[in-house]
């Protein structure tokens, strides 16, 4: 049976927030959204307002993107999303959880390491603004 979060949201709407909440970089076009969603192991909780979006394989859980639309942030809504994602990836068989989020994201960053979290190494460069590159840290989280 299909989660109703999965059935209510759509890849238009989830790309509508991602653009809203991700300015500086390139958003994910509704193709990219509908085509990860139909993938085997995707995971998508949340809403248009704030989700989150992963993907299990084996015994992993990459956490792809997180998004709060700017009119709904500081609410605690992208870690409802984020432990509600963790939750369904144990129950899929992940143990670890892992991720990357831009250097200069501070509220992300905070977020990841409140939930556990720790920095596991830098891609440099990773991500291309207008104002110049942005590394990307990566982090990890062991789920049992």
């Amino acid at each position: 049976m299909q989660d109703r979060t999965e059935t209510l949201v759509t890849p238009a709407a989830l790309a509508a927030t991602h653009a809203a909440a991700f300015l500086q970089e390139r958003p994910w076009t509704e193709s990219e959204f509908a085509s990860l969603l139909t993938g085997r192991g995707a995971i998508l909780t949340g809403d248009a307002t704030a989700f989150a979006v992963g993907r299990v394989v084996l015994d992993e859980v990459e956490i792809l993107t997180v998004a709060t639309h700017p009119d709904h942030r500081r609410a605690g809504l992208a870690r409802g999303r984020v432990t509600e994602l963790l939750g369904k990836s144990r129950s899929m068989g992940a143990i670890t959880a892992f991720l990357e989020v831009a250097a200069d994201n501070d509220g992300a960053r905070a977020l990841y390491q409140a939930l556990g979290f720790a920095e596991t190494g830098c891609r440099r460069s990773y991500y291309a603004r207008e104002t110049g590159n942005v590394d990307a840290i990566t982090m990890s989280l062991r789920l049992t």
